[in-house]
């Protein structure tokens, strides 16, 4: 829409609650537990749908890490015939269910430009591409994840083969018989490089880093799960101490096989950095049977392959980068104290969520669906308590009120 200036309309809206952007599940979770509430909010979203990152940028045969109780929304659990381990659609599926019961309907194709504080008015101005957003609380659910990390790799533009992110693999079954080098040796590359195997391809893994490899489960018990009650009564470096000795018997150690272990155990790495240990489910079996072939650091992409750091070349058909994702948060909110450079709350677990001006963070704990839930809880009822405070009724009567176009 353009005015006779020829300058962008952009229509004011008051939002007479809650903005939050993001409708992953932690932006899901919120907007649940507002309602519980009584609290109106609106979810601005980039995408055309809700969790996008799964719905579009997931591997087929991705399932949720842990057990499906370690990993529900709040206020409502898993279907009861649901597995275990629930896939990537029956998790979707949740969430769609999720989003119908609360009846939770984000504005979609809402890509917001930049947030922030106005000290004069104290409330914040949201702004997408034809509307500015207000209100005295902004509750940032885009997450840990929001956009892939693509590195700088010498030579990588001179390579004659398809190269993508791991946001954009599907199948295996697109790689049959052919050597495929995969950058990255965390859960994503681990998985994209057994399903490659499961495909008939013949992947090569790049472990230039330490990572922690455990069974996903012992004794028929998840493992994470065992950390978890143990943690209750044992210090960490013991808890530590006790899945690494049953991880060595099970799997062996992996140091043999190219994949070495940090000096800081695994449940402590994961509480203090966020750094989570790869989930074995047959991956260290293929690694000891060479199907899956572990290198070191890659020195340099050549139009054919790739230079490895021990000084062998190989020829590759295609390359897949297992190369994580980061938070998105530093290139649209602005002038925030509560947030790192890297888009991470400056406030460690358990009190990140809350920052300054009325401003919240969820998704954030490097505890994943877990500390979401928690978050969730937390910022609703904080909200809740100002908002219940409000002296003017008048202010809660309605949802939104579009103000005159500026």
């Amino acid at each position: 829409m353009e005015s006779l200036k020829g300058e962008k309309e952009v229509k004011c809206v008051w939002v007479n609650g809650a903005i939050i952007v993001g409708a992953g599940p932690s932006g899901l979770a919120v907007a649940a537990c507002l309602s519980h509430h009584g609290v109106p909010y609106v979810i601005l979203e980039r995408s055309d749908c809700i969790t996008s990152l799964w719905q579009h940028r997931t591997y087929d045969r991705l399932k949720l890490h842990l057990p499906k109780h370690f990993c529900e929304l709040p206020l409502m659990p898993f279907p009861h015939d649901f597995p275990k381990y629930p896939s990537k659609n029956q998790f979707i599926s949740y969430l769609n269910s999720y989003a119908s019961r609360f009846n939770i309907r984000p504005r979609f194709n809402q890509s917001v430009h930049t947030a922030h504080f106005d000290p004069t008015s104290e409330l914040w101005v949201v702004s997408t591409h034809h509307f500015q957003y207000i209100s005295p609380w902004l509750v940032v659910a885009t997450g840990e994840n929001a956009e892939p990390v693509i590195p700088s790799i010498t030579g990588i533009n001179n390579f004659h083969g398809p190269i993508l992110h791991t946001s954009l693999y599907k199948s295996g079954s697109h790689y049959k018989n052919q050597r495929v080098l995969v950058i990255g040796c965390g859960n994503s590359g681990m998985e994209v490089s057994f399903d490659l195997c499961r495909h008939n391809a013949k992947p090569f893994m790049v472990a230039r880093n330490t990572v922690h490899v455990l069974p996903r489960e012992m004794f028929g018990f998840s493992t994470f799960g065992i950390a978890m009650a143990l943690l209750k009564w044992l210090p960490i470096k013991l808890v530590d101490k006790l899945v690494l000795a049953l991880a060595r018997l099970m799997l062996g150690d992996t140091a043999r096989y190219g994949v070495r272990r940090p000096k800081t155990g695994p449940i402590e790495l994961k509480l203090v950095t966020g750094k989570t240990p790869v989930l074995d489910v047959g991956q260290v079996a293929q690694i000891r049977s060479g199907n899956i072939k572990v290198m070191e650091g890659v020195k340099e992409i050549t139009r054919t392959g790739a230079k490895f750091m021990d000084g062998q070349e190989k020829d590759f058909s295609a390359i897949i980068l297992a190369t994580g994702y980061k938070s998105n948060v530093p290139t649209w909110l602005k002038s925030c104290e509560s947030f790192t450079k890297d888009g991470m709350p400056k406030t460690p677990f358990p009190m990140g969520w809350k920052g300054e001006n009325g401003l919240y963070a969820v998704g954030f704990t490097r505890r994943g669906l877990l500390g979401t839930a928690s978050d969730a809880v937390q910022i609703a009822k904080d909200i809740s308590d100002q908002w219940m405070t409000v002296k003017d009724k008048s202010f809660r009567n309605s949802h939104i009120i579009l103000l005159k176009s500026t």
